[in-house]
């Protein structure tokens, strides 16, 4: 459950803060669901275990993408090569854009670092 809170949370948060053109740029719900699949842990290892698809190299990256078109597909009438192309054009840039968490939250203990980190985000910009 929180995974599916937290993957529509971050939706939420991209409706406010980029005021995502849901319905006309599939660009824009590509990244989206990019952000959401990368933050939420759909591809923390326990689920991809669980689901028989884990490997070694890059796999939390494919995960986010293959989980994203997943997700477009999903909400769009549009065929696989179109939810492809728009992920991979937006693919590198969303995936780094850790907004609002600052990192990647893959358990609790890395939720409670990204919390400590907001608690402490004016401390050190405060000087400047």
């Amino acid at each position: 459950m929180n995974r599916v809170v937290t993957h529509e949370l971050v939706h939420a948060f991209d409706h406010c803060r980029a005021h995502v053109n849901w319905f006309t740029d599939v660009r824009h719900l590509a990244c989206s669901e990019v952000r959401a699949a990368n933050l939420s842990g759909d591809c923390s290892l326990v689920n991809e275990i669980f689901r028989l698809h884990f490997g070694l190299k890059r796999h939390h990256q494919t995960c986010v993408r293959d989980r994203a078109i997943l997700s477009i597909l999903a909400v769009r009438n549009i065929s696989k090569e179109v939810a492809q192309k728009a992920v991979d054009e937006v693919f590198e840039s969303c995936f780094n854009d850790q907004e609002p968490f600052g990192r990647i939250p893959h358990n609790k203990t890395y939720a409670r670092y990204a919390h400590r980190d907001f608690q402490n985000r004016d401390r050190y910009y405060s000087n400047i």
